[in-house]
């Protein structure tokens, strides 16, 4: 792998059923590889952080639950530490590990989670001394029908009858311990018999990218607030300069320097400004990739901007410009486009544009890299949809390509 090049990051997921056999929850849980299993030697204080981490950074947790409530492993070190508290608390129950002692920093830490809106799950449940503080605090008892006697697991849930606890029996593994599980008054149901943990992959976006994503993001609000652009790129200097440097080409032909990105706002106009921005941003996102996909992203971005007033779209040429820009975004990065737009939190227009047709900006984009791929049938579908003339398709394509030729900023 190339260095700074992008990792492969992973994590299982195993679905929490209700009597319904409704799925109602999902645990995450850390896996190094597509080897299915927690592998040996490895902190747990590390998985726990890394699985908190991924879930709301290289993965969305909306798309990982499904909008469910999300079961994380937790140890003492990130539940004393609120390591955790970076979860939604409505959507998160706090799984504390069978290894956790109920200390006075424990409990005073449990009773913080809880208090700020935390569900709390004890897993691998079992009856001794040094877990007895913390079942008060605990919403969900977890426990193993591999390790326990059907006798154990029916008196706990004569222990927990008078306390409102909800007892989910996990590791199930046959219809049997699902109705054995089911008569003695558990009512959440996890384990081999209703599916494995599954594995997702993804690649993890490089931290020479993350900062052109959130520049990306910035970009993209209602309103400018260089105070937090220029705190992005505080964490990488090369993209100030990348920026200071394209804008004092000779493309713009200004009468003095630019010396700061509020100048460059002044001089320009806050749309130009997202406009020539953005685009610096996404040529900084191709570095390592073929150099031929940043001179690609630019041509259809102009393609796209010039077609747009053809149509009827008048004033609607920057969101145009960023549809042709964006089109390629994943191939930067490695990721799905829909997940990288919600990354970066593009308009709605936008957002529909590149990721439907049934728009007519969405129609345009079409268009562009039909014209690319010489989908002739397609391309005359299309302009014919759009109201477009053929016949002045290939000199725009070429203008395009020429000016994105132009204008690539170099190194």
């Amino acid at each position: 792998m190339k260095a700074g090049g992008p990792m492969q990051v992973f994590v299982a997921r195993q679905p929490i059923f209700d009597t319904r056999r409704r799925v109602v929850a999902y645990e995450l849980l850390f896996r190094s590889s597509m080897d299915n299993w927690f592998p040996p030697g490895v902190d747990g204080d590390m998985a726990s952080g890394r699985v908190i981490a991924d879930a709301l950074t290289t993965f969305s947790l909306q798309a990982l639950t499904g909008g469910k409530k999300a079961y994380i492993n937790v140890t003492r070190r990130v539940l004393c530490e609120g390591l955790y508290s970076v979860l939604p608390p409505k959507r998160t129950v706090i799984e504390l590990l069978e290894n956790i002692d109920a200390d006075v920093q424990t409990i005073a830490a449990a009773r913080s989670a809880r208090a700020s809106g935390y569900e709390i799950a004890l897993d691998d449940f079992v009856s001794r001394p040094g877990l007895a503080r913390l079942i008060p605090l605990a919403n969900v008892l977890k426990v193993d029908f591999l390790a326990t006697a059907p006798a154990e697991r029916r008196r706990i849930r004569e222990q927990t009858r008078d306390r409102r606890i909800t007892l989910l029996a996990e590791k199930l593994e046959t219809d049997a311990d699902v109705r054995d599980a089911e008569a003695s008054g558990y009512t959440l149901f996890q384990g081999y018999f209703f599916q494995r943990p599954e594995i997702i992959s993804r690649e993890d976006i490089p931290p020479s990218k993350l900062t052109y994503v959130r520049f990306l993001r910035e970009l993209q609000r209602p309103s400018l607030d260089f105070d937090d652009l220029e705190s992005v790129i505080k964490h990488d200097l090369s993209l100030s300069v990348k920026l200071l440097k394209f804008l004092n080409s000779a493309a713009f032909g200004w009468r003095s320097r630019v010396t700061s990105l509020k100048q460059a706002l002044v001089l320009l106009g806050e749309r130009p400004f997202r406009k020539w921005a953005s685009l610096v941003a996404i040529v900084g996102m191709t570095s390592d990739r073929p150099p031929e996909l940043a001179l690609i992203s630019l041509a259809r971005a102009k393609f796209a901007e010039t077609l747009c007033p053809m149509t009827g779209l008048v004033g609607g040429e920057l969101d145009a410009f960023l549809v042709g820009l964006l089109s390629a975004l994943d191939a930067m990065v490695g990721r799905p486009l829909a997940e990288l737009l919600a990354e970066i939190s593009v308009s709605a227009q936008i957002d529909a544009a590149l990721l439907k047709e049934d728009t007519t900006l969405g129609q345009i984009r079409a268009l562009v890299i039909a014209y690319e791929r010489a989908s002739w049938d397609e391309v005359a579908a299309l302009a014919k949809r759009l109201r477009i003339s053929e016949d002045r398709l290939p000199e725009i394509a070429n203008a395009s390509l020429s000016w994105a030729t132009d204008t690539l900023p170099t190194s």
